[in-house]
């Protein structure tokens, strides 16, 4: 990602479809518009990386791939539903030393219960859930926070 800090926003499946799926619960703006209004927020401060994926394995190979650079000051990671089944995703988390805020749009414990368990929450910094794309903003300056610590 060159020489600049940067922190990496990675979504993971279904989260493409964001401002047609389901509005009542995920909102209706687009991860696009989500995305740009994180840049120009933060743009003073920080480059915003960024990668969607339906693949869990995409995300892996970005958490790996990313995690390890040294200007990578962490990682926002929205799972989706990966969240609540996959071992491979918390294990690279565990791996890498960038710290990782879980986010999610919805306030997964108000939601059916097998949305209630996280695989990736106890590998990562923080977790962030129900506070719809401000969850990404919160999440961002927690890790911008937490390099000035």
């Amino acid at each position: 990602m060159g020489d600049k800090a940067y922190i990496l926003v990675l979504n993971g499946p279904n989260l493409n479809l964001l401002g047609k799926r389901q509005p009542e619960i995920y909102g209706s703006r687009t991860l696009d518009d989500i995305l740009a209004d994180l840049r120009s927020h933060f743009a003073a401060r920080i480059r915003i990386a960024d990668f969607q994926s339906n693949s869990e394995d995409r995300l892996i190979t970005w958490i790996q791939d990313y995690g390890f650079d040294e200007h990578c000051l962490g990682i926002v990671l929205n799972a989706g539903a990966y969240t609540h089944t996959s071992l491979a995703i918390a294990d690279a988390i565990a791996a890498v030393p960038a710290p990782v805020v879980e986010v999610h749009l919805s306030n997964i414990f108000a939601r059916e219960s097998v949305r209630h368990t996280s695989y990736i929450a106890p590998v990562c910094a923080g977790s962030i859930s129900g506070f719809g794309e401000d969850s990404y903003f919160l999440a961002v300056e927690a890790l911008l926070r937490k390099k000035h610590r």
